[in-house]
């Protein structure tokens, strides 16, 4: 048969698979679970206190409960994709949006810096926020953005999800001031909070980089070989409804107020998550807010608002849905309690290597287990009780023992489909998993190696 003939397996196929697949371990690997406490508010897992117990093998009745379960325990983004989903249908109804992306695309048609400057300068914008105040939802509305901005400016949908998403993952995983993952990290390990910011920042700028250099190759690449992208085919078929005039009217005073209004609500978030520490609920809020003041500024009718945030949340249904079945791999993986049996095994053979190979197997280890907790503070508080101890029977520095966590949390997070986000994002970009899988792993590669790499140097500094 030929291979074009041949149609890959959709994400909502690809995630169901691992849902019974991670059935089938819970009657493979035995149960097993940590001592926890509460330490300041937070539940910490207890070193040492790992027993093995009787494990709880799911049957075909848990797989098939495991999606409503999902849903539920995944309600708080699956609220908030929609309400985003909604308030972008407003702000894309008052032709805001086009107006912006027809300035851009003529800016980037006749003027060379912008042609060179506009994907960096965008990832470094992302690349910061993911560092500073851990971008990781937040970044699920500017697929909408970025998207038709890369069609109108000749790229593909991956470089319209790669600008915000692997900018600010890169970021994430890179970050020097992350409350959410160093702050906690630290913490927990007992070290001062965001003490050894200097490496950390070196560590930014070399991931950053590595980014930005990856997405603009391949960038340089679909813009003069447009049939070299994974999604060319999906993409002709976006542009017949983008249908962006180049030759149109520019940003009149209604448009500029309404991307005003956008970029004020943009700031104000940012405020919020750093002097509040805003997390879905507000955010979502805020949008909701943002997405009626926008159609007033924009002079939409009410009938109109409400008609546009419910087509705009009716686009993003499937998102939605993809978002709870990811959710019940975790789910079925906690019922059949393997987690903690995983999390043992994987670190009881950190201690038998060189302490630079241990802080390495660190971070492979992290992750592994990403994949089933792709929370960065939840894998924060699992794993730092038992790595931060260990880190100090193997001869590795606790700063160290962080930055493997946070490299193990971070790099893998912009491929693995248990999360939530990677997931929404893909299915907002209307891009299949697996098409963005097999973009992504080259960067994933080249993040691993550097990860590896980096984790080098404090072992001699005595970091």
């Amino acid at each position: 048969m030929s291979t074009s003939t041949v149609k890959a397996p959709n994400t909502i196929l690809i995630i169901s698979c691992l849902i019974v697949f991670t059935a089938i371990m819970t009657w493979i690997v035995p149960g097993g679970e940590y001592e926890r406490v509460l330490i300041d508010g937070r539940e910490r897992v207890e070193p040492g206190s790992f027993s093995y117990i009787d494990s709880d093998p799911q049957s075909v009745f848990d797989i098939l409960t495991a999606p409503i379960r999902g849903f539920v325990d995944a309600a708080l983004i699956i609220g908030f994709v929609l309400i985003v989903g909604g308030s972008f249908g407003i702000l894309q109804q008052t032709g805001a949006i086009e107006s912006a992306i027809r300035g851009i695309a003529r800016a980037h048609t006749r003027h060379r810096v912008v042609r060179v400057l506009l994907i960096p300068i965008f990832m470094i914008i992302f690349s910061l926020a993911g560092s500073v105040f851990g971008m990781s939802e937040e970044v699920i509305p500017f697929v909408l953005i970025f998207v038709p901005m890369a069609l109108a400016l000749g790229y593909d949908s991956i470089v319209g999800v790669a600008i915000p998403f692997v900018g600010a993952g890169a970021g994430f995983a890179g970050a020097f001031l992350n409350p959410f993952t160093i702050g906690i990290a630290q913490g927990i390990a007992g070290l001062r909070l965001f003490s050894g910011l200097e490496y950390r920042v070196i560590a930014w700028v070399v991931t950053t980089t590595i980014a930005i250099l990856f997405v603009i190759r391949y960038a340089a690449k679909v813009k003069t070989t447009p049939e070299a992208s994974p999604t060319f085919a999906m993409d002709e078929e976006k542009r017949t409804h983008i249908r962006i005039d180049l030759d149109g009217e520019s940003l009149d005073l209604r448009h500029r107020l309404v991307l005003l209004t956008f970029g004020l609500a943009m700031g104000i978030l940012v405020f919020g998550v750093l002097k509040y520490k805003w997390y879905i609920e507000e955010i979502a809020a805020l949008f909701l807010g943002a997405g009626v003041l926008i159609g007033a500024v924009g002079g939409l009718k009410p009938g109109a608002v409400t008609d546009s945030f419910l087509q705009g949340a009716k686009d993003l249904m499937s998102t939605a849905i993809i978002i709870g079945l990811a959710r019940a791999i975790l789910i079925v993986a906690e019922q059949g309690r393997i987690i903690d049996t995983m999390l043992h095994a994987l670190s009881s053979v950190i201690g038998i290597v060189h302490p630079i190979i241990s802080s390495q197997l660190m971070f492979i280890v992290q992750t592994l287990i990403n994949f089933f907790v792709p929370s960065g503070s939840g894998q924060a508080a699992l794993t730092m009780p038992v790595m931060a101890p260990l880190s100090d029977l193997v001869g590795v520095s606790r700063q160290t023992a962080v930055l493997a966590y946070q490299f193990g949390d971070g790099f893998s997070n912009m491929i693995i489909p248990t999360s939530a986000v990677t997931i929404g994002v893909l299915t907002l970009a209307k891009i299949p998993w697996e098409r963005w899988a097999r973009w992504i792993l080259p960067l994933e590669i080249l993040f691993l190696i550097m990860g590896c790499l980096l984790l080098i140097p404090p072992y001699f500094m005595q970091w």
